[in-house]
């Protein structure tokens, strides 16, 4: 379907929401700036450790609430800017935790579990610091009464683990992420680092796939190990070449170093970061029209080399 309508049908006001890639990496940046351009609101947002879509996301004021283990684009913005920003004002709750833990809470929910173990975190203040106050956890029963929760091992003849960590699953209302191929019925293919995108999908109840080529069915049986994700978990496929610009998808393009401090520089001004979103995101129609601005030299220079799959030579400050 297409992506106006995957959005519409599919993202909610205060839904919510996870979204998949790595920082700068296979973000579903299209989906980002359509879910920006139809103003939705009050978003329960999480993600593993991304960049650039939660930050756009925050700046755009689609989320109220963030559940994370690191934002950030590298050396672009080793702390995004908007979302640092939106937490200094006190205009986003979030709350934290490691990247082992994020992986486990998303394992959780693809598995049908309330919670998975964890030896790592009881002594870091990942434990002891809690972003939800117990009013909100009240007000929404999709928020865990408990952070996490630390036990003693109820195994004790294993004396090197004598406490473990208890991290609640996450099951969002609809996972996107953004893949290099999946055919028509939904079944995709993901190169390179998965992350944690296949897990966020299967812990969702909707899931929307971006993807930069759509092809037969009969091609992806060819090869079914090297597909992770079953056309039965997916409920919305839409092709997207570039879905994922400015950040990399592998095989296909790199991230754009040119576009990343351009929007670094926006997003540090109020007023510019105005001027931003309506240019680049509220006055172009769909993806294709955003892409339609952007310097056709530097969209060469992030072309993936066939054999490495990423952008050589590219200046990557």
């Amino acid at each position: 379907m297409s992506l106006d309508h995957a959005i519409s049908r599919f993202v909610h006001d205060g839904c919510h929401l996870s979204i998949g890639g790595f920082t700068v990496n296979r973000n579903p940046m299209a989906a980002v700036y359509e879910i920006i351009r139809q103003k939705k609101r009050g978003i329960h947002l999480y993600a593993h450790s991304n960049g650039q879509g939660v930050d756009e996301l925050i700046g755009g004021g689609c989320v109220d609430r963030l559940e994370i283990a690191y934002a950030g684009n590298g050396r672009f913005a080793p702390t995004c800017v908007r979302f640092r920003k939106a937490v200094e004002s006190g205009e986003l709750v979030v709350e934290d935790y490691s990247n082992f833990q994020m992986s486990l809470r998303f394992t959780a929910g693809a598995m049908g579990l309330p919670f998975l173990p964890v030896k790592s975190g009881i002594e870091s203040d990942i434990a002891n610091q809690w972003g939800f106050k117990p009013a909100a956890r009240r007000s929404d029963e999709k928020i865990p009464d408990l952070k996490l929760c630390i036990i003693d091992n109820p195994f004790g003849r294993w004396a090197d683990t004598t406490r473990l960590v208890l991290v609640p699953a996450i099951e969002p209302d609809v996972s996107i992420i953004h893949a290099q191929t999946a055919d028509s019925s939904g079944t995709v293919r993901i190169d390179g680092l998965a992350f944690t995108d296949i897990e966020q999908a299967k812990a969702a109840r909707h899931v929307i796939v971006t993807c930069e080529t759509i092809v037969d069915t009969r091609q992806l049986r060819k090869q079914p190990e090297r597909n992770q994700l079953p056309f039965f978990c997916v409920d919305a496929v839409v092709h997207l070449p570039m879905g994922a610009y400015p950040t990399a998808c592998y095989g296909h393009y790199d991230y754009d170093p040119g576009y990343l401090n351009d929007y670094r520089n926006y997003a540090q001004n109020d007023e510019h970061h105005r001027n931003y979103l309506d240019r680049y995101i509220f006055k172009t129609k769909d993806h294709a029209a955003f892409i339609s601005l952007q310097p056709l030299h530097r969209l060469n220079k992030i072309k993936a080399d066939p054999d490495t799959g990423y952008a050589t030579g590219l200046n990557r400050l």
